[in-house]
């Protein structure tokens, strides 16, 4: 079952829509623009919308013309960009400095609106689909925002799907498995508060940075030697500030950090240890110790059922070389709060090596969150097709 022959059609608008949004990214919960040209491409092919939502989000209503059966489903793409400088040089390179579409995000939305021009054009479907539109994926929880402002309530649907680029896997290929696919996120910080003086008569003070280094190597040993060895976890430390004077040592030392992990367990046992050995060494060495531990996003499951339904229409448009299993991995997403709620899926779509890539894009591989990414046009049609046909199939069944 090749591609839909009326998105195809539409590649090159769609690439249009894709590159206008690229070049004019915006922040969580600041997707003003990008909203404004969603709802108006969907008033546009007749579809209601709804706004609002989680301050920027939009949601799209597409009920088919046959009687209604009862049957919806949802649809999920992102809108937000990353508060990055792009490096690339083309003519379609981001116009606001210090903020990038650097995760793909404007192509997931184009991909959506594909489908929606399609699903509007072509209603002899019975029930409805739901397009959400959500801001705020990276680091501000939109999609945990949606939930709590009701959007399964206001928009009861039966299931929901999404879709992440994924660079490295070849264009044109599919990636899905059930169960984790996708990491929780926490972070963390601690203060370790000591008493400064002169670097020349360090006992006569309490130095916070030995203390600090004593703090980080041990938070190794949490994963090395206290969780099981078959229990996926790592612990980062990315940032330690103390000290202005090379002379001077500093009253305290901040480290922060990252944590994730697969279940709920391993993470309340990785946060107990955490706070044990940051308080229990301070106070071995006569220091203070603040120690905050936050849970951003939970790790995001797949549902068995609903990623074998959608592994079943992938497989009816790609072959089977192009449809592969999805390792784990260790990033996070926030759809994952919709999955807590609503069974679904979320799949990857190859997004190529960079090979794709114009003149005047930047230098190295082509990874998410680089200052020289963009997502690939070419794949455009697919994603578009695999959600519409996604949506029809699950409102046939």
């Amino acid at each position: 079952m090749p591609l839909l022959d009326a998105i195809v059609a539409q590649a090159d608008a769609l690439r249009a829509i894709r590159r206008d949004i690229h070049a004019h990214p915006e922040l969580a919960f600041e997707e003003t623009r990008t909203a404004d040209l969603v709802a108006e491409r969907l008033e546009a092919w007749g579809i209601p919308i709804h706004r609002g939502l989680a301050k920027t989000g939009v949601v799209g209503i597409i009920r088919g013309e046959r009687p209604d059966n009862g049957r919806t489903v949802g649809l999920r793409a992102d809108m937000d960009a990353l508060p990055m400088q792009e490096a690339n040089t083309f003519e379609h390179a981001s116009r606001h400095p210090g903020k990038m579409h650097a995760c793909g995000h404007d192509g997931h939305t184009t991909m959506l609106l594909g489908a929606a021009q399609y699903l509007a054009a072509h209603r002899d479907f019975a029930g409805t689909v739901y397009l959400i539109f959500q801001p705020a994926e990276e680091q501000a929880g939109g999609a945990r925002e949606m939930v709590k402002e009701g959007l399964f309530e206001q928009f009861p649907m039966d299931a929901v799907f999404g879709m992440h680029n994924m660079p490295g896997i070849p264009s044109g290929t599919f990636a899905l498995s059930p169960g984790p696919v996708l990491a929780s996120n926490s972070e963390f910080t601690v203060t370790v508060r000591g008493k400064g003086g002169h670097a020349a008569m360090p006992h006569l003070g309490v130095d916070p940075l030995p203390i600090a280094a004593q703090i980080l190597g041990a938070f190794q040993n949490i994963v090395s030697r206290n969780k099981k060895p078959l229990d996926v976890a790592v612990i980062s430390v990315t940032m330690i500030h103390g000290g202005e004077a090379v002379n001077v040592i500093p009253d305290t030392c901040e480290m922060r950090g990252t944590v994730r992990a697969y279940t709920t367990e391993t993470l309340d046992l990785i946060e107990r240890r955490m706070r044990e050995i940051a308080e229990l060494t301070c106070s071995a060495n006569e220091a203070q110790c603040d120690f905050d531990f936050q849970r951003k996003y939970p790790a995001t499951f797949n549902h068995e059922a609903e990623t074998e339904f959608a592994r079943g229409v992938i497989a009816e448009i790609v072959d089977e070389g192009q449809l592969i299993t999805q390792t784990p991995i260790m990033a996070a997403e926030d759809f994952a709060f919709m999955l807590e709620v609503k069974p679904g899926c979320y799949a990857f779509i190859g997004n190529g090596d960079g090979d794709h890539r114009e003149e005047g894009h930047g230098h190295g591989p082509c990874l998410v969150h680089n200052t020289s990414y963009d997502f690939n046009d070419e794949v455009l049609p697919l994603g578009a097709t695999y959600l519409s046909r996604l949506a029809l199939s699950w409102l046939d069944r």
